[in-house]
């Protein structure tokens, strides 16, 4: 038995540096062995193990790389809430935050500054929510654009909160992208996407896939993949 291993079947968690994480296990039907991982924001450990694997000796596999999750752990940026004189990121670029209480409460962008008043407990929920708007607006033209070279209609476009994908499409057609990709240089969200729009035709990742999203994105899909491998886990530094 390991002290810092928490094995309540109804709430496992793991203590890193000090912090008491939940751990997730996840059965899948294709694993043929244990995988461990933190979630991009660092607020759960997930496990994935087969489907006949033991929920004990999952529990021992996280405990056995309890070094390697405290250091991964510790890459995770430190939580930085939107406050006034601060900055957020949109677009790949930062933002001055410019609060008065006596200003309008709808945020405004002004050039490379953010400019809202209103009460300052629901400043950043406020901030959320313009970035929000704003994903959803420009990942529907993104979606509009790459549908419109695979001569299909563009399918309904749902905003994420997932802390795990960036996309995903459902075997209905309907595209959910993660609304924190608003941060990222513009060519990482249409990266995200085209990979989704490719899906529409090929529900895997067969070469068929790739050939079809490499003739839809503009760009280098490698480094759009590499800067989100980098700094994805930054996304989630501001908003939870």
């Amino acid at each position: 038995m390991i002290d810092w291993l928490l094995r309540r079947p109804a709430d496992p968690s793991i203590v890193l540096a000090g912090r008491q994480i939940p751990v997730t296990i996840r059965r899948h039907a294709r694993a043929k062995r244990m995988t461990l991982r933190l979630a991009p924001d660092g607020s759960e450990v997930r496990l994935t193990i087969p489907r006949w694997g033991r929920t004990a000796e999952a529990l021992d596999f996280a405990g056995s790389r309890r070094d390697w999750l405290e250091a991964q752990l510790a890459k995770f940026p430190g939580r930085s809430p939107p406050a006034p004189g601060g900055s957020i990121t949109y677009r790949g670029s930062g933002l001055l935050v410019d609060w008065d209480i006596a200003a309008a409460r709808r945020p405004v962008l002004d050039g490379s500054t953010i400019r809202l008043g209103g009460p300052l407990d629901s400043m950043a929920h406020r901030i959320q929510r313009w970035l929000e708007a704003e994903a959803l607006a420009l990942m529907h033209a993104d979606l509009t654009d790459y549908c419109a070279a695979t001569a299909r209609e563009a399918p309904q476009l749902r905003l994420s909160r997932a802390q795990r994908r960036w996309g995903s499409c459902s075997a209905g057609g309907a595209v959910r992208i993660n609304w924190r990709l608003v941060q990222a240089p513009d060519f990482v969200r249409r990266s995200v996407v085209a990979h989704e729009v490719a899906h529409l035709d090929h529900f895997d990742h067969s070469p068929a896939f790739h050939a079809l999203l490499a003739s839809l994105y503009e760009g280098e899909v490698g480094e759009a993949d590499r800067w989100l491998k980098q700094h994805g886990r930054g996304l989630y530094a501001s908003f939870g």
